[in-house]
């Protein structure tokens, strides 16, 4: 009994001689599956891009990465459950440019863009090509301009929701062209894909990533892209300058959020880790391929571009009239 006591006595006096940061060590992260949050349906870019990086930090950090897509409300849905989930890094978003938009043009979200989430990295960036369904038989920028002057507001064009880089590109579009189109508003780019190869819009504002297999196998035809230089994986199609209309680049991109409050040691440890998903060779041709340029930005650089994208995004809203649908 003596011995047992000594035992328990030099246990006592060894903890409380540790440090209370010792003591209150939090366990390892991430000890238990992480939810990664997407504002779209399944298959779209974002959606694409969050599911290659879950899978890969599945396998380094050993714990179950799941994506979990929230459609809805021009994805303002998914930014508003993370927004206001518990700041542990066990909610996480992966969002679009799209997050931004919604945060300057939406009057009734309960998010904001700068001050509701810790930015951990940017992902990826992509430029937009304007594709035409099979249906809509022009072959080249001038040649839509012409017939939607001959028939304006009939031309349709699909968008993610009120706000997206698809939705803002197309009001560019037709702010700069001088035409009218109408707006078809959907949920996410694999409906609205569905739709356009269906033939009830008539073009759409995709995605680089998403676009460039639709392309190859002849499904849709590029008719611009919305970057400064022609792309190498689409070197005949030519820059919305090159084919006659001028400021009108865009880009979309992809980055990786957790809720504001989230404790920076887990921000720093999501960022190396993402940081050496987008070193794998594999992974950097699976995005270039696609047309998608990888960026990997420290959380300090991301939450910069993000206060940069919001000034821009007001300045835009100035020029173009972006109704809400």
């Amino acid at each position: 009994m003596r011995e047992k006591l000594h035992w328990l006595l030099v246990l006592l006096l060894s903890l409380a001689s540790m440090p209370a940061s010792a003591q209150n060590a939090p366990a390892a992260y991430p000890n238990k599956p992480v939810r990664i949050v997407v504002g779209y349906q399944a298959g779209g870019p974002t959606d694409l891009t969050a599911r290659l990086i879950a899978s890969k930090l599945q396998a380094t950090l050993g714990q179950a990465f799941i994506v979990d897509n929230k459609p809805g409300a021009s994805s303002n849905r998914a930014s508003e459950i993370v927004a206001t989930s518990a700041p542990d890094g066990y909610t996480l978003l992966i969002a679009a440019s799209q997050l931004v938009s919604s945060s300057v043009l939406f009057k009734d979200v309960k998010f904001d863009a700068e001050k509701s989430f810790a930015p951990v990295t940017e992902i990826m960036m992509s430029p937009a090509v304007l594709v035409v369904g099979p249906s809509l038989q022009v072959k080249s920028l001038s040649e839509l301009i012409a017939l939607a002057k001959k028939q304006p507001g009939k031309l349709s064009y699909a968008s993610t929701g009120s706000a997206s880089v698809p939705h803002v590109s197309a009001e560019l579009f037709q702010l700069r062209a001088k035409i009218n189109l109408l707006h078809v508003p959907y949920r996410g780019a694999g409906l609205a894909l569905n739709d356009l190869l269906g033939g009830q819009v008539d073009l759409f504002f995709m995605t680089a990533l998403s676009a460039i297999p639709y392309i190859q196998s002849g499904k849709v035809r590029p008719l611009a892209v919305t970057s400064k230089q022609s792309l190498p994986q689409l070197p005949n199609v030519p820059t919305m300058a090159q084919a006659g209309i001028q400021d009108l680049e865009l880009e979309s991109w992809n980055g990786l959020f957790a809720p504001a409050g989230t404790p920076q040691p887990i921000i720093d440890q999501l960022y190396r880790e993402v940081s050496k998903v987008l070193k794998d060779p594999d992974v950097r041709k699976t995005f270039e391929d696609q047309a998608a340029v990888v960026v990997g930005s420290n959380p300090k650089e991301f939450a910069a571009y993000i206060k940069q994208e919001v000034q821009r995004v007001k300045t835009l809203s100035q020029t173009i009239k972006i109704e809400i649908d």
